[in-house]
């Protein structure tokens, strides 16, 4: 297992956060660990001070067999002022996960070669479904969780880990990480009124991350329009999310670059039953008449007769699905 040094590990940090469609400032130097850095999107903005080693096997004669560490070097206490958030984070390379330990558990000045462990299990699971989580006993929770959820933990960070005060709430939170479609509207009733909030934001992002995770790798993580990769592209619905008749299989998703996402979205190209695709030639019409069909001809001559379609059969986009979707969008096909 390789291990990283400071700035490769911000680096992966960087990555994860970028991925996640969010931008990032840094705050104090590139070089000085623990890294201060400013993370934005739309309106909402965190100040992030990150503390991070990588994971290491930490089992032996007097510990478990199946715990990882950080080994804490360089610092004698963490620091958190007020407006920052503070993450304590463990990499381990070989599942690709971090992990995210509680503050407030160590918040006092640190022992002689302090270490911080969790359980190779919750990494292992955290690969699998996106995050998971090991209740240390002790009052602690530590969380892994794959780069995708690394904003979604940014967001949560002080109350995910809270957790641990309920034993009726932490064995929710489990489920939710393992089978979260077992998590229903009745079982989040039994939820402190106080986390609710946090159970449908995470069960929300798992949903999310699975649909995203299945699309894109049905095509090759390949906009279906144009070929383009560069990891630029997204998972869009057919049905939009907000109808009713909307699903979260993959026979309703298409890997789309963000241009044609968004082109699709506001009906300016679409796909029939054929799977060729279609141009709102009225819409271009209009857009002539006002000025704004700047480049109309490389756009379209950027885009193949026909979508990409997955391999597998039972990926591909859903005939009932399309003409459901144009319907809804107003498009002439089907009228």
């Amino acid at each position: 297992m390789p291990r990283y040094k400071k700035h490769d590990l911000l680096e992966i940090v960087i990555e994860a956060i970028k991925d996640s469609g969010w931008n990032l400032l840094f705050v104090s130097r590139f070089e000085k660990h623990p890294f201060l850095v400013r993370i934005f999107k739309e309106e909402k903005s965190y100040l992030l001070r990150i503390y991070i080693w990588n994971l290491t096997h930490g089992g032996g004669t007097k510990r478990p067999a199946d715990e990882y560490r950080i080994q804490i070097t360089g610092i004698d206490h963490f620091e958190r002022n007020k407006g920052e958030k503070t993450l304590i984070l463990g990499w381990w390379d070989d599942a690709q996960v971090f992990a995210g330990f509680d503050y407030t558990k160590h918040s006092g000045k640190l022992g002689f070669s302090p270490s911080i462990q969790i359980r190779e299990n919750a990494l292992r699971k955290a690969h699998i479904h996106g995050i998971a989580s090991h209740n240390k006993g002790n009052g602690e929770i530590a969380v892994a969780f794959r780069p995708d959820f690394f904003v979604n933990y940014v967001e949560e960070l002080e109350e995910i880990h809270k957790f641990a005060d309920s034993d009726v709430d932490y064995e929710i939170l489990e489920k939710l990480f393992e089978e979260p479609e077992q998590v229903n509207d009745e079982t989040i009733k039994k939820v402190s009124k106080f986390r609710r909030s946090q159970i449908l934001k995470i069960k929300k992002k798992i949903r999310d991350s699975s649909f995203k995770s299945r699309v894109l790798n049905a095509y090759g993580h390949r906009c279906a329009y144009c070929s383009i990769q560069l990891s630029l592209v997204e998972a869009a619905h057919i049905l939009p999310v907000s109808y009713f008749k909307s699903t979260d299989e993959t026979k309703n998703g298409i890997a789309l670059c963000p241009l044609h996402h968004r082109a699709y979205d506001k009906a300016l190209i679409t796909m029939n039953e054929k799977y060729q695709i279609v141009f709102n030639n009225e819409e271009f019409d209009r857009l002539k008449k006002i000025g704004h069909d700047g480049e109309l001809n490389r756009f379209i001559n950027n885009i193949k007769p026909y979508i990409n379609v997955p391999p597998a059969v039972k990926d591909r986009p859903h005939v009932d699905y399309i003409i459901e979707s144009n319907k809804i969008r107003g498009w002439e096909l089907y009228r």
